[in-house]
């Protein structure tokens, strides 16, 4: 679908389509990597409608399955989005587990997301790759002596930052993934939150920045008090504040006036919403066994020349993929390109979904990070020097596994690797 066809359907980014087209917001992202000072997920009336909300999770299998009854009884839906309960990108695998079945049991459907942008950069070329033309980042200000006051804390991987530490990596990341974003042609609308006292008088200054960065819409939303917050002291703001404000961003950017401040788990058309009704689907589907995981019919080797297991899993930049010839040999399938080095462990969680089909790599070494990475995604490092058929026969037969030995060189990272592809893993 292109993307002029894809404006015309997306009721979010194109006001004459919200009477005409719907959405439906899969949420099956439980995880968030930052604290907003107005965000409270653990209430949930059926009443309430705001970001961060919903009435149950799903796994992605679960939400195909949703997605299919949502269809059957509102084909009006032209937008299947992931927008929480947490964010996308703190769930990756599941996020892009579901829109990948979603675009293929209904490639017409829009694939939409709604981030943070804390960890979105390292997706995008995937996103592109996948076809999710629309993406929405909340960005609140580009100011971090206002931003600061705005967040609690920021999570990159294992380690909290707080106060304007925290603010100014959340920053870079969310300039970053817009500037990524627009490079591979997806379409960005921007949402801030507007908090009285703390950025309503920022406005201007951050408008004049997505202009820059080249944001295609502005969605300012009025903060909701919440309960058990730091701001739930805060006003609401008026009418007359969003009024002022809006004409102030809309002498740079195009504005989003018609937001319905959607659930994680909302459905239906704008004007139209449905997720009462689809409640009982929902939940329904909340309770759909998961299903088995299919046994891998590939493995990924780690090769200069396709005849000998001879390359470090950071040194390698293309995988043969084998598989077996239905005559009791083996047969190379295709070879897949390695993800570029650097970028440290989240370069190993790009090889885990590269090779996600793969029940096993065979490499000369590894380090311990990437180990556990691909181990925990379901592909099993082997170790070893020699024939990659000696390697392919142990896999495949499960004999003589423990005997394959590695290289001498060992991995020198002690399991910190960086992703340089120099050997260290």
């Amino acid at each position: 679908m292109s993307n002029e066809k894809n404006f015309e359907k997306h009721p979010c980014y194109n006001v004459k389509a919200k009477g005409k087209y719907g959405r439906v917001h899969l949420p099956v992202a439980p995880k968030c990597n930052i604290q907003c000072n107005y965000c409270n997920r653990k209430y949930d009336c059926v009443n309430e409608s705001r970001p961060g909300v919903t009435s149950t999770l799903l796994s992605p299998e679960q939400a195909r399955v949703y997605m299919d009854k949502v269809l059957e009884k509102e084909p009006r839906i032209s937008v299947a989005g992931i927008a929480g309960p947490g964010d996308p990108f703190a769930n990756p695998e599941e996020t892009l587990g579901t829109m990948r079945l979603i675009k293929r049991d209904h490639p017409e459907t829009i694939l939409c997301l709604s981030t943070n942008g804390m960890n979105l950069a390292p997706y995008v070329p995937e996103l592109a790759e996948l076809g999710i033309s629309h993406v929405t980042i909340t960005l609140n200000a580009v100011d971090t002596e206002i931003s600061q006051h705005i967040y609690a804390w920021v999570r990159d991987g294992k380690v909290l930052y707080r106060g304007k530490q925290g603010a100014e990596l959340l920053l870079a990341r969310q300039l970053q993934a817009i500037e990524s974003l627009k490079q591979h042609g997806i379409t960005v609308k921007v949402n801030t939150i507007i908090i009285p006292g703390v950025n309503d008088h920022h406005i201007p200054v951050l408008a004049a920045r997505l202009k820059e960065l080249g944001v295609d819409l502005h969605n300012c939303i009025a903060m909701i008090p919440n309960a058990d917050t730091a701001f739930e002291h805060l006003e609401e703001p008026s009418k007359e504040m969003m009024n002022r404000v809006r004409k102030e961003a809309e002498e740079y950017v195009p504005q989003m006036r018609h937001c319905a401040r959607c659930r994680a788990d909302a459905v239906g058309l704008l004007d139209n919403d449905k997720t009462e009704e689809f409640r009982g689907c929902l939940s329904s589907c909340s309770q759909l066994p998961k299903p088995k995981e299919t046994v891998r019919p590939y493995v990924a080797v780690a090769t200069l020349e396709g005849v000998l297991v001879n390359q470090h899993l950071g040194e390698a930049t293309r995988f043969q993929i084998w598989g077996e010839d239905g005559q009791g040999g083996y047969q190379v399938v295709e070879e897949r390109p390695a993800p570029a080095t650097g970028g440290g462990s989240q370069r190993w969680h790009n090889i885990s979904r590269l090779l996600s089909d793969c029940r096993a790599v065979l490499v000369n070494d590894l380090g311990d990070s990437p180990k556990e990475i691909l181990k925990k995604k379901g592909v099993q490092p082997v170790t070893m020097a020699g024939f990659i058929e000696r390697g392919l026969e142990a896999v495949y037969t499960g004999r003589g596994l423990s005997q394959l030995q590695g290289r001498m060189r060992k991995c020198s990272s002690k399991g910190a690797c960086a992703g340089g592809g120099n050997g260290c893993g």
